[in-house]
């Protein structure tokens, strides 16, 4: 099938393909359920106990319920923006940090990619050592083609492979449900108390709530999808309605499969657990029975996630080539409105990581709070920019007028993601550095395509702070102050 350009109707080419408010919320909730919630026992119960938990669930809830308030507005009130996170990051502080946010977005998208198929390597390799980790030659070569058999089902086409994750989407809910009514009903209420303080821990309640902080980032990713596909969208407000029913849909599943996971066991124990130790859990409750009914559900949860933000992924880079913010080659779209070339090169991309998985010591955990740490950049401009709408300085294409309560809500927003990278440690951010630097050459080539000036007077100057980021970066890892 040859590739066209894609063209918005009725100027020719294959029109968008529309989506439901029912399709764009199990998108929402799709992305969200997938690897992070089954390692949650584990990732809290190295951190904190119960005390700890409950409070960073509260401040994750809490700002992340903002974030999602934050992509409602900016949907309603600048309907003229598609692709939200890279668009509004664009439209607030200009085409440099907008192709940051877009490169960052899907740069997370492709390595939270990688932490899918190490966990299903990881959760079969407890029937099949060879597949240890998730890390070993073996499991990295059944990924890859695990990954390719993927990226040809999503050139099919968009709506075929939308479809599917809705049905996936309620496949996965109803294993973690059971989970949590099992754990209830086996709750040990003297192995909860004894869980409460963390006193095994060292640091203070801040610290240890701080430990938690890129877990949550990780399982609440994905609360943007409706945002980031919304051109597809059949009405422009199921965007933000999409956003809101799916973060309130998976919130309380998440937070409860944290905290019914320490009345099961101590605390030491969970954090020695295997990934992913949500089986574990269950294994120790009731048996291997329970270790398999989790696993199976994980296996078929991660797929549909893949699913998901492969297709978010291709998304931000089809439409930031599309707005002249990335090579036109990214621009084309096959006569089944698929982003075939964003496509390839997202699967590429995890590809490469992928193989980087055999040189680290805890590959599915430094891919996870990698993740988290790329999407903290274009979260913290989405919500600066709903500052600035707030405040009545959105552009030309905003809706309506700021209010106070909205204004209230972003501000929250951006402190929160602004703790975020705090929390994330610069060991993190230093390695956002290293892939954020060498993206620029995308950027150069793009400009070179218009003719334009690569760089202005503002840019060059974040040009040379993300690579002295990158140099110091590589510093880092060559003299052992940071690991993979």
């Amino acid at each position: 099938m040859s590739d066209v350009e894609a063209k918005a109707p009725p100027a020719g080419g294959p029109p968008a393909v529309k989506l439901t408010l029912v399709t764009l919320t199990a998108m929402v909730v799709g992305s969200m359920v997938g690897a992070g919630v089954f390692s949650l026992p584990r990732r809290f119960a190295q951190e904190t106990g119960v005390a700890g938990a409950l409070i960073a669930w509260a401040i994750a809830g809490t700002g992340m319920l903002m974030l999602a308030f934050v992509f409602q507005t900016l949907a309603v009130r600048r309907p003229d923006l598609d692709a939200g996170v890279y668009a509004y990051a664009k439209a607030g502080f200009g085409e440099y940090l907008g192709f940051f946010s877009a490169f960052g977005y899907w740069a997370s998208a492709c390595v939270g990619n990688v932490t899918y198929w190490v966990l299903i390597m990881s959760t079969i390799g407890a029937v099949w050592p060879a597949l240890g980790d998730g890390d070993t030659l073996l499991a990295v070569v059944l990924s890859s083609v695990g990954l390719w058999c993927f990226f040809l089902l999503i050139r099919r086409g968009v709506k075929e492979a939308a479809a599917i994750n809705r049905i996936v989407t309620v496949a996965k809910i109803v294993p973690i449900l059971v989970f949590v009514l099992i754990a209830l009903f086996y709750l040990d209420a003297e192995v909860f108390a004894a869980n409460w303080g963390g006193a095994d821990y060292a640091g203070s309640l801040f610290n240890q709530v701080r430990g938690t902080m890129l877990a949550t980032v990780f399982v609440f990713l994905g609360v943007e999808g409706a945002s980031v596909y919304s051109r597809h969208a059949r009405r422009r407000e199921d965007v933000g309605r999409a956003t809101i029913l799916g973060f309130l849909s998976v919130f309380a599943v998440f937070a409860s499969v944290t905290i019914v996971s320490y009345g099961i066991m101590p605390m030491a124990e969970i954090a020695e657990l295997r990934q992913p130790s949500m089986a574990g859990v269950l294994q120790h409750a009731v048996g291997t029975w329970g270790q398999v009914f989790v696993s199976v559900g994980l296996i078929v949860s991660v797929l549909g996630a893949y699913l998901a933000w492969t297709l978010m992924a291709a998304e931000v880079l089809f439409v930031a080539a599309k707005d002249n913010d990335m090579p036109r080659f990214l621009g084309r779209a096959t006569a089944a409105d698929v982003p075939a070339n964003a496509l390839l090169m997202s699967t590429s991309l995890s590809q490469i990581v992928l193989v980087v998985t055999m040189f680290s010591d805890d590959a599915f955990t430094f891919a996870l709070d990698l993740t988290s740490a790329l999407s903290l950049i274009p979260f913290l401009l989405a919500a600066g920019f709903a500052v600035k709408i707030a405040a009545g300085r959105g552009g030309a294409g905003t809706v309506g007028r700021g209010t106070r309560p909205e204004l209230a809500v972003a501000v929250l927003a951006t402190l929160y993601t602004a703790f975020l990278l705090f929390a994330a440690g610069l060991k993190f951010v230093l390695v956002s550095f290293l892939l954020y630097a060498p993206a620029t050459f995308l950027f150069a080539k793009a400009r070179r395509e218009q003719n334009r000036r690569v760089f202005s007077a503002r840019e060059a100057v974040i040009c040379a702070v993300s690579v002295a980021g990158a140099a110091l970066g590589v510093l880092a890892l060559a003299l052992g102050w940071i690991e993979l």
